[in-house]
């Protein structure tokens, strides 16, 4: 018996039916129960019985590269590339510590989420096994030419399974680095595949979907509402994480998503403009300066600490209201920007633009140097800044932070319900 194979296992009188899970063990099997739920079971005193064998040949998967697999293809089906780099949608438990872990490759995901069957031909890739809150720079570098390979390679759209606490800045990220002719579609899972309430196999299902779709953009597709109804499909570059455990914890800001995929009929609608598929042509550019900060300016902070970061190449500032610190510190950004530092504004509001054309401080702010990046998201606008600083000329970093790159500006910011 493999994972993947339905079984029924009989242990001390009680008998449990269900999908065998891959196991952290060699003395554990781990069945994942009708309801939701996964149980582990000791294998000494256990008989277990194959039902049905897996719908994947998981034998017949053929190493393409390395990290790379292909699963069996339809001509009739179109090509979506699965990207793993872990997270909760590619989590199992660990029964010798009882913890979420990430565990799965993407063939993996396949097993657990049979409803993928028959949608697509998938190919799968791992780039990375971590939890979101270890995501680093280098892995977005190394996710975004994985990105390019499969496109340049035919796939006609591609998914990435990633952790959502740090999603929306590697889905930013990659809408900098990359000119796609084809949905790159981030998504992830708010409760591991364990629990009866996970979102994982309706955020799946409905990626492939949106990666299926006639748009060619970097989007993040998660639950729109508690229900398992529809997922909304977010811009890359103007989303967030909203909520700590709620299934529709994101949200685009400061407008509706851009689109949704209902979950029933399988249809995507797009109810804003967006870019249309084949519009672009394939292009990559990978490079960022690391050496970027992000900084909440809070009354009372220890400008001290702000001091120590004058020798970064770029500073974000998440300032308040229309974007503005203490007067006392301006004459320190403006020393930063005189040393060469690139020194950005936001707003630590959730909606609405940095305008420091309204009061003195932030008239002060402008004489200093420091950079208005509009309506931009300040994690966005770190990742921005990142990009900027290592693909566009020193004298074209201003211009650059103040206009759209990849949909992260809007042209204007207006009330919405």
């Amino acid at each position: 018996m493999n994972p993947g194979d339905r079984v029924r296992v009989a242990r001390g009188g009680t008998t449990y039916e269900g999908v065998l899970m891959p196991s952290t063990t060699a003395d554990r099997l781990v069945v994942k129960l009708d309801g939701g739920y996964n149980v582990g079971i000791d294998r000494a005193d256990a008989e277990a019985e194959l039902l049905e064998s897996d719908v994947y040949d998981v034998e017949s998967a053929q190493d393409t590269s390395e990290g790379a697999s292909e699963i069996q293809f339809d001509d009739d089906l179109p090509t979506v590339s699965l990207i793993s780099t872990g997270g909760t949608i590619a989590s199992t438990v660990d029964y010798r510590t009882g913890a979420v872990t990430a565990q799965f490759d993407a063939e993996d995901v396949l097993r657990a989420v049979p409803d993928l069957a028959g949608r697509a031909n998938y190919r799968g890739r791992v780039v990375a096994n971590i939890l979101s809150e270890n995501m680093t720079p280098d892995v977005w570098q190394k996710l975004a030419h994985a990105v390019h390979e499969e496109i340049e390679a035919g796939a006609d759209g591609v998914v990435v399974m990633h952790g959502t606490d740090t999603m929306q800045f590697t889905a930013s990220a990659l809408a900098f680095m990359l000119d796609t002719p084809v949905p790159i579609v981030f998504t992830g899972s708010q409760r591991s595949a364990d629990r009866p309430s996970s979102d994982n196999v309706m955020n799946a299902v409905c990626a492939v979907e949106a990666a299926k779709a006639d748009c060619a953009e970097v989007l993040v597709c998660m639950h729109a509402t508690e229900s398992d109804d529809r997922c909304a499909l977010h811009r890359g570059t103007r989303v967030r994480k909203n909520h700590t455990s709620r299934r529709n914890a994101f949200e685009t800001v400061g407008a509706e998503s851009l689109g949704s995929v209902d979950y029933d009929d399988e249809s995507v609608t797009f109810r804003r403009e967006h870019a249309e598929r084949g519009a672009t042509d394939l292009a990559i550019h990978p490079d960022l300066e690391t050496d970027v900060e992000l900084v909440k300016f809070t009354p009372g902070m220890d400008f001290s600490r702000v001091e120590r970061l004058g020798d970064a190449a770029g500073l974000v500032v998440e300032g308040t209201g229309l974007g503005h610190v203490h007067t006392d510190l301006i004459p320190t950004l403006a020393e930063f920007v005189e040393g060469g530092t690139a020194v950005v504004m936001t707003s630590q509001c959730i909606e609405g633009r940095v305008c420091d054309r309204v009061y003195d401080t932030g008239r002060d702010l402008l004489d200093a140097g420091v950079v208005e990046a509009e309506d931009t998201l300040p994690g966005t606008a770190k990742v921005k800044l990142m990009w900027a600083l290592a693909n566009v000329d020193e004298s074209s970093v201003p211009e650059t932070m103040r206009r759209s790159v990849a949909g992260e500006i809007r042209d204007r910011s207006t009330p919405w319900l």
